[in-house]
């Protein structure tokens, strides 16, 4: 099961920390995705960390503005996100699969999180 949460209201060039917590097992094998669905569109892929967290990629739009995370120990994921701006205004997802094959896809994840929302003001 994952849980995210950190999501809220925030100013253009604010700042928010979203969270996912995992729970059950666990493989060395699972890289964490976040992605992110704006209304009217499609589910986007936002970033992606290997296992190890020596391996991570970003959706071009939030290349150096978002960093992606992760704490093995406890089992927590992690989405830093500064620089916001209104076209960041999404619910955001977390969500695991085995393997990076495919990672951009949204339907390769099998287990997701149930979505927190982040509002952007200009």
């Amino acid at each position: 099961q994952l849980q995210a949460s950190g999501g809220g209201s925030v100013q253009a060039g604010g700042s928010l920390r979203l969270s996912c917590a995992a729970s059950g097992r666990t493989s060395s094998t699972y890289v964490m995705g976040w992605f992110r669905r704006a209304p009217g569109k499609e589910r986007e892929f936002v970033a992606v960390i290997s296992w190890s967290g020596s391996s991570t990629y970003y959706e071009d739009s939030v290349k150096g503005r978002f960093t992606i995370s992760r704490d093995n120990a406890k089992k927590m994921v992690y989405l830093q996100m500064n620089s916001l701006k209104p076209e960041d205004t999404a619910v955001y997802y977390c969500a695991t699969k085995d393997g990076y094959y495919s990672y951009r896809h949204y339907s390769a994840y099998a287990y997701w999180g149930q979505g927190t929302q982040v509002t952007v003001s200009s």
